[in-house]
């Protein structure tokens, strides 16, 4: 079993190199957590096996010692991202934090991109780069993350095997080894065919040299994991919003996870649909989209209506 200390390593690692979290934050996420951590070892307890009821019994000890609500605000917070985490990992089968009520602050809608913006991107990945390999490379990973909102995890560790034959669907080995299903755009078939034969192309040369083994991976590395690490995809994203003109902070592949999403349920889909092809176990974990849609259309009718005052904004 992973110890407690271990798991709050590896989150604090994926904050620091997938959301670009500071480093103030990232001490914050260890005092906060690092108590929450010590609390449940006090009583028995550990991170994998903690449920709802505990965590809830740790809050209401905290208002207990007279900590202020911002303070308890900012606790459930790191705990619930903590969790969060652990689900899309797969350490947990459920998130035991997902219905918590925290202390007078309102739950925070996930960060988006419009689609201009992640065309912006798109653009700047086919330009973007010191080889037409790497942009090639490049152009793959966006296509493929926006067209399938896989998880950062599950797209840099995709096989090589997936994606051979044009592939109209794209089998994704996802949290807790559960496969699902998910369809891929024209651009991301077109996309992903140009990057497999610049990277067979690749490997064959390699081969040939004598210089390395032919990789599993669809996106290989020179790591020990074997193929690109999300920590690198995190800073050619990074590097790509510049080019677009987009804020840098901003931008994050969880970032265009949602903007998947959300993009979808405008255009109609079916909020089960979603769910499957995001992966999520719960379809509560899903509805969070129809409240960023809510407030796009609330904004819409308040701005655009003939009838809107200003006092109703």
């Amino acid at each position: 079993m992973t110890s407690d200390a271990q798991h709050l390593s590896a989150f604090l690692e994926a904050e620091a190199a997938e959301a670009g979290a500071a480093r103030n934050t990232l001490l914050a996420y260890g005092r906060d957590l690092g108590d929450f951590m010590g609390w449940l070892a006090a009583r028995g307890l550990c991170f994998e096996s903690a449920a709802q009821g505990d965590i809830e019994t740790y809050l209401v000890s905290c208002e207990a010692a007279g900590l202020a609500r911002a303070t308890r605000a900012r606790r459930l917070s790191a705990i619930r991202q903590l969790y969060r985490f652990a689900y899309d990992e797969g350490w947990r089968a459920e998130n035991p934090s997902l219905r918590l009520a925290g202390p007078g602050r309102s739950k925070a809608l996930p960060k988006t991109l419009s689609l201009v913006e992640v065309e912006a991107l798109l653009a700047a990945a086919r330009a973007q780069g010191r080889s037409a390999g790497e942009r090639s490379r490049n152009t793959c990973l966006m296509e493929l993350l926006y067209a399938t909102g896989m998880r950062v995890s599950e797209l840099v560790g995709l096989p090589v095997a997936a994606a051979r034959g044009d592939p109209r669907m794209l089998l994704v080995r996802g949290k807790g080894g559960k496969d699902r299903m998910v369809p891929l755009s024209s651009p991301a078939r077109a996309a992903l065919a140009d990057w497999l034969k610049l990277r067979d192309a690749n490997e064959e040369a390699a081969r040939l040299a004598h210089r390395a083994a032919p990789s599993k991976y669809l996106f290989p590395g020179n790591g020990a994991e074997g193929h690109l690490t999300r920590q690198q995809f995190f800073h050619q994203l990074k590097a790509l919003a510049l080019a677009a003109g987009i804020a840098p902070g901003r931008v994050s592949p969880h970032v265009l996870r949602h903007a998947f999403a959300t993009h979808l349920l405008e255009g109609g889909a079916d909020l089960r649909a979603i769910q499957m092809m995001l992966g999520h176990a719960d379809l509560s974990t899903t509805e969070i989209y129809t409240h960023v849609l809510d407030a796009r259309l609330r904004d819409l009718v308040l701005t655009h209506h003939p009838l809107a005052r200003k006092d109703d904004q």
